[in-house]
């Protein structure tokens, strides 16, 4: 479960940006996850959970974007939604593509106080 790391990078992340702060506390963490991010929301939900206690975090609610994924075909430069790499374009059959939407991870906003 790889999701248990990623949680416990954005608390640190989130942690440093609040004592750099100065914050007491921090009530929410908003996150933008794409689709073909690598990253399952509900299990990164459950990291959280376990990850947060006994922190600055520990009341912090946690909000999740979830940002669908979008490619680009490289042979007729069709932009259509993607649910894995492994998709062909829909217009032409090809499967070369650029990702251009939804392989993003990152903390969206911070909710101090």
């Amino acid at each position: 479960m790889h999701e248990l790391s990623v949680a416990q990078n954005i608390i640190e992340i989130v942690s440093d940006y609040a004592r750099e702060n100065k914050a007491g506390h921090i009530s929410e963490v908003v996150l933008d996850i794409g689709a073909v991010a690598g990253v399952i929301p509900d299990t990164l939900e459950f990291a959280w959970e376990i990850s947060v206690k006994n922190t600055l975090l520990e009341n912090a609610a946690l909000k999740i974007n979830f940002i669908p994924a979008k490619a680009l075909c490289q042979s007729c430069n069709m932009e259509f939604e993607i649910d894995d790499i492994y998709t062909l374009c829909p217009h032409c059959g090809n499967m070369k593509f650029d990702i251009i939407q939804g392989k993003e991870l990152k903390v969206k906003s911070i909710i101090i106080e």
